[in-house]
């Protein structure tokens, strides 16, 4: 059976319903037969290794525990959905100061256990924020972690085709840029509709209001209709960033991740990026002046959201973040 990599894969929260189905994705896909279950919930964490167990896949050598020290030894890839899901009546942003925290000893258990780490994606919410402790605490290059951010454009995406009358996939040039949040940058000004530009193909003001209301709230969405937060699309998508860095396919859904030029400093967000065996690569994206000016105030409000997790002492100011990762 050949796999894409011989390499340990480490899936943190694996007793979670995204964590589950992480791990059946990512031996459905091949990615490695090496793959390390960890969570803190044992008895969940036997369930999922049972359920893997009982798929039958060839050649696989499925581990699990509950010792972050074991689980992370010799790591080179991880993605971790570790943190509370978001449930009905709450944004990301709510679970902002219990999930950094989580994140933040995730990073420190990086640091010790795998430092060497290859890629490591994260899931848990609100992502910008998460990702960036993991990042600080971590102490990895920036092109090393990303965020699951792609979930809010293959929403418009669906959303327009859904509008259009067309295969989803015949949507193209339809971005969210920003915060993974309830600030995000909706971009369509250059969309294509079965390559048909979306200027040629307008909608009313009150339509596309709608629309982007959609796509920011597809997640809530999910909830009222499922009565949990959804767990396939970012499952799937966030296997796919791994095998990606794996040396896949390249992965060219907005990511997230860290920014700090000209324009936007020291923070994680999504923008125009390519993830591949190197790492995540990111360029500014073009759209028209609405578009840039709600980027700015999704910038804006992930500033806060930072200052807020500074005061209350989960990571440190910025002045002094080089002494907590020396490669930012």
């Amino acid at each position: 059976m050949d796999y894409l990599s011989n390499d340990k894969l480490v899936i943190v929260g694996a007793a979670g319903m995204i964590g589950s189905n992480m791990a059946q994705t990512a031996l459905m896909l091949k990615l490695t037969p090496n793959i390390c279950l960890h969570d803190v919930y044992e008895p969940g964490l036997l369930g999922v290794v049972a359920e893997m167990d009982h798929c039958a896949f060839e050649g696989a050598n499925i581990t699990c525990t509950t010792d972050p020290a074991v689980a992370f030894k010799d790591a080179k890839y991880i993605i971790t959905s570790g943190g509370f899901p978001r449930k009905e009546g709450m944004t990301r942003e709510d679970l902002l100061k219990g999930n950094c925290q989580i994140a933040a000893e995730f990073g420190k258990q990086v640091r010790m256990h795998c430092p060497d780490v290859k890629h490591i994606v994260v899931i848990s919410n609100p992502a910008d924020l998460t990702g960036l402790v993991v990042l600080l605490h971590s102490g990895v290059k920036p092109e090393c972690v990303t965020t699951l951010a792609a979930l809010d454009s293959t929403r418009l995406q669906e959303a327009l085709a859904r509008e259009y009358g067309v295969q989803q996939s015949k949507v193209t040039g339809a971005y969210t840029y920003g915060g993974h949040g309830e600030v995000m940058a909706i971009f369509a000004s250059k969309a294509f509709i079965d390559g048909t530009p979306i200027s040629e193909r307008p909608l009313s003001a009150e339509r596309w209001a709608e629309i982007k209301h959609q796509t920011v709230h597809g997640g809530s969405n999910i909830i009222h209709l499922r009565g949990r937060s959804s767990f396939q699309s970012p499952s799937y998508n966030a296997v796919k960033m791994i095998e990606a860095a794996m040396g896949g396919d390249p992965f060219t859904w907005p990511a997230g991740c860290y920014v700090n030029n000209a324009e936007y400093q020291h923070v994680m967000m999504a923008m125009p990026s390519v993830i591949d065996g190197n790492g995540v690569h990111f360029c500014a994206p073009a759209g028209t002046k609405e578009e840039l000016a709600d980027l700015h105030a999704s910038y804006e409000h992930l500033c806060e959201m930072r200052n807020e997790i500074v005061e209350l002492g989960i990571i440190p100011p910025v002045s002094e973040w080089n002494r907590s990762n020396p490669n930012l």
